[in-house]
């Protein structure tokens, strides 16, 4: 009877070792970032369509997808696990708190980038699983290698990786590329850095202590603001070219103005208040950011299904 319980209590004290083990490994992913794939991805492969695809072609895409996206996560966690100690955003990390050892998330990265490449490569097409592959190195290479540590600029050209999503979207479904998915790589690449520098404003302190130059550590919230500004601006009007080269109708065209509008007035909230001198509350363009994205992409996916 008390090996019986004995052996219980081993049984659940392995079990949640396992279950914590998996965790740790699944938050190498970047989870939170996979929820933005799936509401770039799957609505540009029904604005590809011209309506719903087939739902294991979707699927296979949004798995492959995110197979990638997770790959090029956990490199970056990897990479960057020495510069996660010192910031409290991510000192909870994987590889920070010892969850994970560096040779098991590096095992892991790769596993996850070649079994993208190949899963698209079967499921998809071979421009699909080549753009992934590139986006991958884009993300790891280009950004977290080359610029995240050495200019202010980082997040702009690096944040082109975020980009590639919409043109595997579109390219699983057509097997090409036209002008509508580089508009909304266009899109998606000038939304990155007024949806990221309102981030950095709030860490500021862990950028400074991490030595890492993010705009919102290295300028003052006045030149911040007037950054996002502008960028918002280039945003909303990126957005409105896909109405002629798309096609797009009533509803993508309302919500790229009223979603729009409301993202831009949320950026001068933000200026506004660091010229006046009063709490900037950048996280609210930052929350406000992955709304508007979101609203906008859900708008990409209804406008293609209507009959008018």
């Amino acid at each position: 009877m008390v090996q019986s319980s004995v052996s219980a209590v081993n049984d659940v004290a392995v079990a949640r070792s396992l279950g914590q083990k998996v965790r740790a490994y699944v938050a190498l992913t970047k989870p939170r970032v996979l929820e933005l794939l799936l509401v770039t991805t799957v609505p540009v492969m029904i604005l590809a369509q011209g309506g719903m695809p087939s739902l294991w072609l979707v699927l296979a895409t949004v798995i492959g997808g995110a197979m990638s996206a997770g790959s090029a996560a956990t490199f970056n966690m990897y990479l960057d696990r020495d510069i996660d100690a010192h910031m409290r955003r991510t000192e909870n990390r994987p590889l920070v708190t010892g969850e994970v050892t560096p040779r098991g998330a590096l095992v892991f990265a790769w596993s996850l980038a070649v079994g993208s490449t190949l899963w698209l490569l079967l499921t998809t097409n071979w421009l699909a699983a080549a753009l992934s592959a590139v986006a991958i190195f884009f993300y790891v290479v280009i950004y977290t290698m080359l610029l995240k540590r050495r200019t202010e600029q980082n997040i702009v050209w690096g944040g082109i990786a975020g980009c590639f999503p919409v043109l595997i979207g579109w390219s699983a479904v057509t097997g090409s590329l036209t002008w509508a998915p580089f508009v909304l790589f266009l899109l998606v690449f000038l939304w990155t850095p007024p949806h990221y520098w309102p981030l950095s404003m709030k860490y500021k302190g862990d950028y400074r202590e991490a030595d890492v130059p993010m705009l919102g550590a290295t300028r003052n919230g006045r030149q911040v603001g007037l950054q996002v500004i502008l960028y918002a601006w280039a945003t909303v009007a990126s957005s409105l070219l896909l109405i002629p080269v798309a096609g797009m109708g009533l509803v993508y065209t309302a919500s790229a103005l009223v979603f729009g509008g409301w993202f831009i007035v949320e950026s001068h909230v933000l200026y506004n208040r660091a010229v006046r001198g009063e709490q900037s509350r950048p996280m609210r363009v930052f929350h406000a950011s992955i709304t508007y994205l979101t609203l906008l992409f859900v708008a990409i996916a209804i406008d293609p299904l209507l009959p008018f």
